[in-house]
């Protein structure tokens, strides 16, 4: 089992923090009772060794409890899952070598108790009224619920302003598919607005991860908008990898993409470079490329994924499936008649509707 990343622990966190949670009602009792409180989530050996003093309790959590808790000095170790309170009212020694950039003596206990345990770490704040996660080297305060909600509010607002010209070079690319007249240029503004979404979609998810019971309409917008854009980004690169100097795999792509910083991502010739293609001169917009037609095929309804993969084997390119003809077509392993006459007539409504969509 692969080992999780510091964002994926705290994404986690978020998730037992989130409005609806117990762990979430005994820190905002924590807050309103303007008392303090470090608390860390899990126990092992580790926590064990910096652990001093207090006493064990082993109980079921409740928020209640850890408000009374609180109360008192030192720190509160509760499971992993934060159903129990394992200890409460213990000195937490952590090394002093380890690096800390807090200037509080709680703060600068929870991010070097979160260093080396590996364990999340929850400060509540009794000057400032925050409540701050540590995860690794992360520090991530949490923000009241009305701000959260209008930043996800706004990125959903920049979202749909993202899908709507994802759409629309999408339906270009389309449409140059089938007059054969695609260029690098095509090619990579789509894979451009697809990594685009894909950020502002990241952003949104962890918004919704911190609302908690409070946003699930925000979830229902998110997949609303993002619907079937996983699929598409891998569909394109599969299309045009053979066009790629070294041919890359779509997961090699994508994480090259990923590592584009925003102004980096702004500039098509390096979201080109990322698909294993060099663009020299002006070869942005009189580079030919060709789809194998991996993305179109899917779009014909009930057409399984296998016999896609048989399609675009057999043929070798967009263009040559669609001047097949239906003998043609049920040369292929699993192409029956039937099928042979779906696919043709799939292909042509494509090809009719993208046409009169670029030129109407």
């Amino acid at each position: 089992m692969a080992e999780r990343t510091d964002e994926d622990l705290l994404r986690a966190t978020l998730a037992a923090v989130a409005p609806g949670t117990d762990l979430h009602d005994g820190l905002e009792r924590i807050l309103r009772g303007s008392t303090g409180a470090l608390i860390v989530l899990g126990s092992d050996r580790t926590v064990e060794s910096i652990s001093s003093g207090g006493f064990e309790l082993d109980v079921e959590f409740s928020a209640t409890r850890l408000r009374e808790l609180a109360k008192m000095d030192g720190a509160i170790v509760l499971n992993r899952d934060g159903s129990r309170i394992l200890r409460a009212a213990t000195q937490l020694v952590p090394d002093p070598s380890i690096e800390t950039r807090e200037s509080g003596t709680r703060h600068r206990t929870a991010e070097r108790v979160a260093k080396q345990t590996q364990l999340p770490v929850i400060s509540v704040s009794q000057s400032m009224s925050i409540i701050a996660l540590y995860v690794g080297s992360t520090r991530h305060v949490l923000e009241p619920r009305a701000q959260i909600l209008a930043q996800a509010n706004q990125a959903l607002q920049t979202l749909e302003r993202y899908r709507s010209r994802l759409d629309e070079v999408t339906a270009n690319l389309s449409a140059l598919e089938i007059e054969d007249l695609v260029t690098i240029r095509e090619v990579a503004s789509v894979l451009q607005r697809l990594e685009m979404v894909r950020r502002i979609s990241a952003e949104i998810e962890q918004y919704v991860v911190e609302l908690g019971v409070d946003g699930r309409l925000v979830g229902l917008q998110l997949e609303e908008l993002t619907g079937g854009i996983g699929r598409d980004r891998e569909l394109v690169i599969r299309d045009y990898a053979a066009a790629a100097e070294a041919i890359r795999e779509p997961l090699d792509v994508l994480d090259s993409l990923s590592r584009l910083d925003p102004a980096e991502l702004l500039d098509l010739t390096a979201v080109a470079r990322c698909l294993g293609i060099t663009v020299i001169g002006d070869g942005m917009d009189h580079h030919s490329l060709s789809p194998l037609g991996y993305r179109l095929l899917h779009r014909i309804p009930r057409l399984p994924g296998a016999i896609v993969e048989r399609l675009v084997d057999h043929f070798g390119s967009f263009q040559a499936l669609l001047s097949a003809g239906l003998e043609d077509l049920q040369q292929v392993d699993g192409v029956g008649e039937a099928r042979a006459r779906a696919v043709r007539e799939g292909l042509s409504r494509l090809a009719e509707s993208s046409i009169l969509e670029r030129y109407s």
